[in-house]
């Protein structure tokens, strides 16, 4: 079976090497509040690190009409914050709302529709959906059932996350060992994207993701170093663990972005924490699954060695490009 992950692994790196560069340090967020019938309040927030020659803009609902703008700021998250005053007779139910310059930028875009009587709507645009038709308020999903959805994209559309814990599949042998190293991870990051997320903790998100990316670096050497070192000495749950709480710190970064509902915190939450468990036994069931399928195809005897490293150097091309190129933003 761990020749067969190997070998679905090396696949895994190569279609993940080449959208290395599409994981944003944070998404951007387009977040509209009605304050009043035909009234909007527009908050615009998109981090000022770019792809050059790819601006991206907020484009109103067609009859909307901008009347003067509240305000640009620089956060502290190098981030432009930017606020609207928006006037749609007739409101914006049924129109058509998105940001240009998505298919150039590489990142995603999270549209927030906050209803005068409280109700939510949620969904993310992304190259090739950079539009969204806003739905009645009447036909909000509710919220645990949006930031559950949230943490599940989060988690297997980051490609930096997803390959950390697959890699664990290739680092840790024995199903016990690899349930108790998984349980490490889950329960760190758990604990720092709550504190985070609560503002109890604050970290720079760009030191954040570069640390992310050296721990990615990190379990790829690990897992060409196997069997040189005792595993007594380096349990991996305590690796596991402690990284946890460098990947908790990345999720609660894109829960930031989002915002917590200041009426259900704990529902929305719980169900972003919830969403990224999900999502993380998504991958590694498709992963055993398809090796099964791998397995019983008779690949497994077949230089599994080879794959494995092959594997490792996969997952740790990714991580140095990532490196450098998240990196870099300290430096501009």
């Amino acid at each position: 079976m761990r020749g067969a992950l190997s070998g679905l692994m090396v696949a895994a790196s190569l279609l993940l090497a080449a959208k290395a560069g599409a994981h944003p340090l944070a998404p951007a967020l387009l977040s509209v509040h009605e304050t009043a019938p035909d009234h909007y309040e527009v908050l615009w927030r998109s981090s000022r690190v770019r792809t050059p020659g790819a601006p991206l803009q907020p484009q109103w609902p067609d009859g909307c009409t901008a009347q003067r703008q509240l305000g640009t700021a620089v956060d502290g998250d190098a981030a432009w914050v930017e606020h609207w005053a928006l006037r749609c007779p007739g409101g914006i139910v049924h129109r058509r709302i998105g940001v240009d310059g998505l298919e150039r930028a590489g990142i995603n875009v999270i549209l927030r529709i906050q209803w005068l009587h409280g109700a939510a709507q949620q969904v993310l645009l992304e190259a090739g959906r950079s539009v969204h038709v806003i739905a009645p308020a009447d036909a909000a999903v509710p919220v645990f059932l949006q930031y559950l959805a949230l943490g599940i994209e989060h988690l297997l559309l980051g490609p930096d996350h997803l390959l950390f814990v697959l890699g664990l599949l290739l680092l840790v042998s024995g199903l016990r060992r690899l349930v108790w190293t998984l349980t490490a991870f889950t329960l760190g990051h758990s604990v720092t994207l709550s504190l985070a997320a609560l503002g109890l903790v604050r970290v720079s998100p760009v030191l954040t993701e570069v640390a992310i990316a050296a721990s990615i670096l990190w379990l790829a050497t690990a897992i060409l170093r196997r069997g040189e070192v005792p595993a007594s000495r380096r349990p991996p749950w305590a690796m596991a663990a402690g990284f946890g709480l460098l990947h908790g710190l990345g999720f609660a970064g894109a829960l930031a972005e989002t915002g917590l509902p200041l009426d259900e915190i704990p529902q929305a939450l719980l169900a972003f924490n919830l969403g990224i468990e999900l999502g993380q036994l998504v991958a590694i069931g498709l992963a055993f699954g398809l090796a099964a399928l791998w397995r019983r195809a008779g690949f497994q005897q077949r230089g599994w060695m080879a794959a494995r490293v092959a594997a490792a150097y996969g997952i740790g091309s990714c991580a140095a490009y990532w490196c450098w190129d998240r990196g870099a933003v300290l430096w501009l």
